[in-house]
């Protein structure tokens, strides 16, 4: 199964096609893509048993928005792959990934244009974990069993404010208006004949920058949910981003940053791909 927000309504996804989940379940779920996710198992069930017709309307991709526009927290996790800790000169990581937040007003919809700020702007293309019900000490055996789905996102980082002051200010450089799209759409587990190995991939220009498999993350998805469940509680709705390849901007001599006209396209078999715009201010 795969949700979307389309214009701001919760859609069930069949190819380019959708069906209108609000209209078709007669009232019994609202319209709202956010709040699906608080009725999670009660969804799914109901779209198992439904009849639902092989063919929707039509919609153009630019339509759609985040189909995660508003989850309680962004739980971000970075240096998670050997090659990009490596190339950001960090150590690897052996007990505990560094764990940050982008702030809820970055979300955005698959695609779109992103306003440059000043500074240096980079990309990293991430699998995004999107829970399906509420997660407390959660063993890594049972950690599936609690996500929703999965989909793409990019987490958009500004250089210079992310490595400024006393200590780094990751949360607030990686959360300029715009710097986390996410989408197309939510993709269900059961879609995936191994959820944890995708290719995922980043394109500037046409020109491949990132192409890596989750097969290489240093902490595996399971194991993410449950270190994460340890300490703080993990909502429906609530998004995981689990950290990026080797190929960020930072990590190439000399330097490579996002510029005024550059199309960035993010994709990850099996869920989609997003596009994005970069311009500056006007």
């Amino acid at each position: 199964m795969r949700i979307a927000n389309l214009d701001g309504r919760l859609v069930l996804l069949q190819g380019d096609t959708a069906l209108d989940v609000e209209d078709f379940s007669d009232g019994r779920f609202g319209a709202s893509p956010q709040a699906v996710y608080d009725r999670w198992d009660e969804f799914v069930s109901w779209a198992a048993g439904s009849e639902i017709p092989s063919r929707g309307v039509r919609f153009d991709a630019a339509r759609l928005g985040s189909p995660t526009p508003a989850p309680r927290q962004v739980i971000a996790v970075g240096l998670n792959y050997r090659d990009h800790a490596t190339e950001a000169g960090f150590a690897i990581p052996d007990d505990l990934p560094p764990v940050f937040t982008k702030f809820v007003s970055a979300i955005t919809g698959p695609n779109g244009t992103v306003t440059l700020p000043d500074g240096d702007v980079d990309w990293e293309i991430e699998l995004a974990v999107v829970m399906g019900k509420m997660a407390s000490r959660v063993h890594q055996d049972r950690a599936w069993a609690h996500v929703a789905g999965l989909t793409v996102a990019q987490d958009i980082s500004e250089r210079i404010l992310q490595m400024s002051g006393p200590a780094p200010q990751f949360s607030l450089a990686k959360s300029h208006r715009g710097f986390l799209p996410l989408g197309p759409s939510v993709v269900t587990i059961d879609e995936f004949r191994d959820p944890d190995a995708l290719r995922l991939t980043s394109s500037v220009n046409g020109e491949t920058v990132q192409d890596g498999t989750t097969a290489d993350l240093i902490f595996p998805v399971p194991q993410l949910i449950a270190r994460l469940s340890a300490v703080i509680d993990l909502y429906p709705g609530d998004i995981i981003l689990t950290g990026t390849p080797a190929g960020v901007g930072m990590g190439r001599t000399p330097p490579r940053y996002l510029r005024d006209g550059d199309v960035l396209i993010s994709s990850i078999e099996h869920i989609g791909q997003m596009r994005q715009t970069f311009i500056t201010p006007s």
